[in-house]
Parts: structure tokens; sequence; C-alpha cells
């Protein structure tokens, strides 16, 4: 297939829900699949893919959205930051609503914070050019799909002496993360739907530890409706079949076995791996990245002081159980009640990949694999 529509194709869609239905018939036990991706949740969702498989297949959503599983002290710093008269704070924007212990970045802006949406994290390059009198931060939040650009602006600034940009670092790596979740067994995960975009640039190697270590069969899937079943299909045949565990790539047109090996070598140059805290799963070993000391000069933390406060969770808030698959946002007492897009409670309903947003957004109710719209 060589076009995106033919990746939608309901005929090929149909076809393989059809096989995968087939294969589940004569099989006894139920099947947990999880996708680690923020865009196949939504995706997942949009196509009303669940209402096209088995009941004996259940599907997960991990902690895939980077802005849901940065944890509130990370928040609160970025906000601490920009209430100092002389910052200005450059970001995505799904980091704008996310509420922190007290406040958000898009309440500090409405009081006079300097906060801006940017497109691309080497934006930040030209707003500290224009503003020499000012420190920019920019928040360096993202899986290893959007740490390359940073570093890429990182080094950039540096090149062109840059004294006044500095970013506030919590970047993540997925692949122990998936592990922390086997470790923990909170969940009996079966397979993973590994996520495409963090793929076509650390590749499939670090997900061998996933199938050889724990056993569990992982697939690198696209994110249209032909690629997210046919991805689905691989694994079922996997678990069924019963035979050695492996890391496959269904989404062979954007990923390769070795990765991308320039952005690899440029996160390597510019960042170290360390210890890293996850929202709602702890302090994961070898899962964040930090900036070398060659480019400390870059670190926001390092070079900035900033009383922060207490950091304060929302008592009622399931996000962090919603981000280890442990629950779903309808068992939440706040989702549709209190919580919607409008009046965020926790990062899960902000982020357009968050779980809580996917279910709000597409108002599915879920029964087993059935839907209906409220």
């Amino acid at each position: 297939m060589k076009y995106i529509d033919e990746f939608r194709n309901k005929n090929i869609t149909r076809y393989i829900s059809g096989k995968i239905q087939e294969i589940v018939k004569g099989y006894n036990d139920r099947i947990t699949l999880m996708e680690v991706c923020g865009t196949h949740t939504t995706a997942i969702f949009r196509a009303g893919i669940k209402s096209l498989l088995s009941d004996k297949i259940n599907l997960l959503s991990g902690p895939g959205c980077p802005v849901c599983v940065t944890p509130n002290h990370y928040l609160d710093r970025a906000i601490a930051y920009s209430r100092l008269p002389d910052i200005i704070i450059t970001t995505f924007g799904d980091m704008i609503k996310v509420p922190g212990s007290s406040s958000s970045l898009e309440g500090e802006k409405g009081t006079g914070g300097d906060i801006r949406v940017v497109y691309s994290p080497l934006d930040s390059i030209k707003i500290a050019e224009e503003n020499t009198d000012k420190r920019v931060i920019f928040l360096g939040v993202g899986f290893e799909t959007t740490a390359p650009l940073v570093a890429s602006t990182i080094t950039t600034a540096k090149k062109e002496g840059l004294s006044n940009l500095f970013i506030l670092c919590g970047h993540k790596l997925i692949p122990p993360a998936m592990m922390a979740l086997l470790e923990s067994k909170e969940v009996n995960i079966d397979g993973f739907i590994c996520p495409g975009h963090v793929s076509t640039i650390i590749g499939a190697k670090p997900y061998l530890p996933v199938v050889e270590k724990y056993k569990v069969p992982s697939v690198i899937t696209g994110f249209e409706p032909v690629d997210i079943l046919e991805g689905i299909l691989m694994l079922i045949i996997q678990i069924i079949n019963g035979d050695k565990p492996e890391i496959e790539i269904q989404y062979k047109r954007a990923v390769k076995e070795e990765g991308n090996r320039k952005a690899l070598q440029l996160m390597e140059n510019v960042f170290m791996i360390g210890d890293s805290e996850w929202r709602g799963m702890g302090v994961i070993p070898k899962s964040g990245l930090f900036i070398q000391d060659e480019y400390s000069g870059f670190d926001a933390e390092t070079n900035i002081e900033v009383e922060v406060e207490e950091t304060k969770e929302h008592p009622e808030c399931i996000c962090g159980e919603i981000l280890r698959g442990v629950k779903t946002p309808p068992e939440c007492s706040l989702f549709r009640k209190v919580c919607n897009p409008i009046n965020p409670i926790g990062p899960c309903m902000v982020s357009s990949e968050g779980t809580c947003a996917a279910y709000y957004q597409y108002e599915v109710v879920w029964e087993g694999n059935c839907h209906r719209e409220e």
C-alpha cells in the first residue's frame, strides 16, 4: 500500500478484523494488549477499533502521553519561573492548561506572565535573540521523538553563543516505563503496541529487554486503522502460537531496525540518562534524559534559582492509575462531572494525547467491546 487512503480502507479493516476474530475464536483466555502512545490511544477511539475486535481482546492505554506523565513538581517549577520578572517561558501548547499544585501556566499568563506557545524548540532561539534582556526557558517535555529537536536547539544555541536561553529538561524514555509496568505486575499485559513516532528515532533494539526478559510480544505499529489492526493481528498470532516472543515492525514505511542514527547520536552528545520521576509511577531507573556537563550552561534548574511551592495532588484525580492501565476514565468520580476539557482537573484530560481526553472527546462508553453514543 502506497497511499494514506489505503490504510483507511474499510474493506481492508474488515478483512483484518475478521482474521483476528477467526484466530481468537477458539482461544479460551482473554488477551490484554497495551498501547504506550497517546497518538495510538486517540486513533483507536477515533476509528472505533475496539468495536471491531472480539470481546476476548482487551485494549488498555498506558503511559503514552508525555504531558500526562510529567509530575507536578516539574509543572510547579515552570510556574515558579514564570513569576520571575525577567523570564519568558516557551512551551508546546499542551502544557499551557495542565494544572500544577495551585495554578497553571494558563493562569499565570492571565495574570501577566510572559508565556509563549511555540511549534518547535528552535523557535526559542529567535525569541532569545530578540529579547537579550530576558532569560528564555523552554519546557523540554516529551519522549524520544522531541528530544533530538531539543538537543539540536541546545547545540545551535551554543554555536551562536546565546547566554540567555535555558531548557527545563523533562524528557523521558519509553522502554524503561514499559519494563516498570511489567515489574509492578499490577496489570497482566500479554502484548505491547509500541509507539510509531518514538520508534522512528530509537528503532527496535531498545524494546528487546521487554521480549527477552519479560517474554512479552511487542509490535511497533503505525497510526491508521489498517496499521493498528495489523499490529494487533501480529501480536495475537505471536501470543496464540506461543513461540519465542519477538519485537516486530508493522510500521516499516517509517521505522528502521536501527532507528535514526543521526538523531540518536545528537541525543547522546547532549543528554545523559538518569533516574526520572513519572506521574503515577514514581521514580523509574534510567528513564530520563538530563543535560550533559558540556552543555550545563543551558540547564534552567542548574542556573536559575527559584522557590518552588510544596507539591500537591488532587486527592480524587486518578490520572496515575489510568497511566498504569489499572483504571479507566469512567471509573474516576470526577470524569465528565467535574473534570472536562474546559475545567481539567488532571493532565490526562488536558493533552490531546491523554486517555481521559480521548474518552471525553468521542463520548463513548465502552461496555466490553461494544460501544454506544451517550
